[in-house]
């Protein structure tokens, strides 16, 4: 608390003082329109990554908010955020929960140590998700910091407003999402919950929601995993199982979206054991059978690992210096995307498959979700869908896709001089980083 006291003071971070959103407040959520399955708003839910907190993404989801989808995100009391605080029902009495300093080198005690947080944030994810059903069936809550605000004191505060609202019953409609150990969490716990009894960390009731709620179709998508953490003894029975796209089934799958850095795309082993973990197993098992489903994966060019989060966009000239970020806010929109989710319509301004020469070009017309002519939104620009952000054939700039069976050659081809000399080439620094913030530096900053 005294640090973050004398960082305030600090002339350039004073600015993030005067940063301002517009909202309304106490206002109750609009009516899902027609087009949105059996008229509830579908649900997200995002779970942090290391160092970050709750607010760390408010660009991100705020903006796949303002497109129609209820966003939850929890504030993980693992000790991986800087501080986090326990209230009780006495509002005189809360308990800190710090950060712990874990290191990042691979040993017993480090899995122990990750693996107790992983189990911990599983299991608030697990709370979070009976909160919402609570919420959505009209249960009555209270509020612990503000208990004169609950929904028994007054039926029309916040919670009591989503009453109804959210597709949140029906199983494979939850999108879940995640950043760097966040995107670790969302790993763990959906195959926690879709493989029961195999060696979890984390055990839901069989005859609970959740356990249906977690299908092959359920949308996920990981920004940034961080795989050490689900490399432990602890985890290697999972580890060995499918992302539940993957698993044979009558249901249509939903095939996970990942979104790399620059830095985390550079990061060979990382790199590799994420595409074991996202891939199905035809895949790495022999880089040479194509699938039915297969993963989309993409990285931004000069893009930063803290470019999913809200620093890009407040310090833009501190990740254009020292991490090499350009283009924060378009970074975060080409990370906006999700998959098998009606969503609203986007500005042409935020889209890549139009022409952005708005003063002397105009805008050319769009289509739709619904495949008819969009709609004039408050800007006065068109309104569509930007499908061109899943395409393959490198249309928009900068977007890289993929291709993990050629990704899984080149990783396992190479000899150790054949990599070396492959880092050089692109520009990496030699040597292997230990953790996120290790590939930042190595990758990133030593260019």
């Amino acid at each position: 608390m005294l640090v973050a006291t004398m960082l305030r003071f600090i002339p350039l971070l004073r600015l993030i003082l005067h940063t301002t959103l517009p909202v309304v407040e106490d206002c109750n959520p609009l009516e899902p329109p027609q087009t949105v399955r059996e008229e509830r708003w579908p649900l997200l839910i995002f779970s942090h990554g290391l160092g970050g907190t709750r607010n760390a993404y408010s660009h991100l989801c705020g903006s796949l908010a303002s497109h129609g989808l209820v966003v939850a995100v929890p504030e993980h009391r693992d000790g991986s955020g800087p501080i986090s605080f326990i209230n009780e029902a006495d509002k005189t009495k809360r308990k800190a929960i710090e950060y712990r300093a874990i290191s990042h080198t691979q040993t017993p005690e480090v899995e122990e140590a990750r693996d107790e947080q992983l189990k911990i944030r599983c299991w608030e994810l697990g709370l979070l998700h009976e909160a919402l059903l609570k919420i959505d069936l009209g249960e009555q809550l209270t509020n612990l910091l503000h208990p004169e605000t609950s929904s028994t004191a007054n039926p029309q505060t916040a919670l009591s407003a989503f009453r109804s609202r959210l597709d949140i019953h029906t199983p494979g409609k939850i999108s879940w999402s995640g950043h760097s150990f966040g995107a670790t969490t969302i790993v763990q716990f959906t195959k926690c919950v879709f493989y029961p009894g195999i060696a979890p960390l984390y055990t839901s009731s069989p005859s609970h929601a959740l356990s249906r709620q977690i299908t092959p179709a359920s949308p996920i998508s990981l920004l940034d995993l961080w795989t050490l953490p689900i490399l432990s003894h602890a985890t290697s029975a999972l580890r060995e199982k499918p992302l539940p796209a993957y698993t044979v089934s009558d249901i249509r799958p939903s095939p996970p979206l990942t979104i790399l850095s620059d830095g985390f795309y550079k990061w060979r082993s990382n790199l590799l054991n994420t595409l074991e973990t996202v891939c199905p197993p035809a895949t790495y098992s022999s880089a040479t059978t194509p699938t039915a489903v297969r993963p989309d994966i993409f990285y931004p060019l000069h893009s930063a690992h803290l470019s999913q989060s809200d620093f890009g966009v407040l310090f833009p000239w501190l990740t254009k210096r020292f991490l090499k970020a350009e283009e924060p806010e378009r970074l975060l929109r080409l990370n906006l995307e999700e998959k098998g989710v009606s969503v609203a319509d986007t500005s042409a301004l935020d889209r890549e498959n139009v022409n952005k020469d708005f003063e002397g070009q105009g805008v050319p017309e769009l289509v739709n979700h619904a495949g008819e002519k969009g709609e004039e939104g408050a800007d006065g620009l068109a309104l569509g869908q930007d499908h061109t952000i899943l395409a393959k054939d490198g249309g928009v700039r900068g977007w890289i896709a993929v291709d993990p069976i050629q990704e899984f050659k080149r990783l396992k081809g190479d000899t150790e001089e054949e990599g070396q000399e492959d880092m050089k080439a692109n520009g990496e620094a030699i040597g292997e980083p230990k953790g996120p913030a290790d590939a930042v530096m190595k990758n990133e900053i030593i260019k």
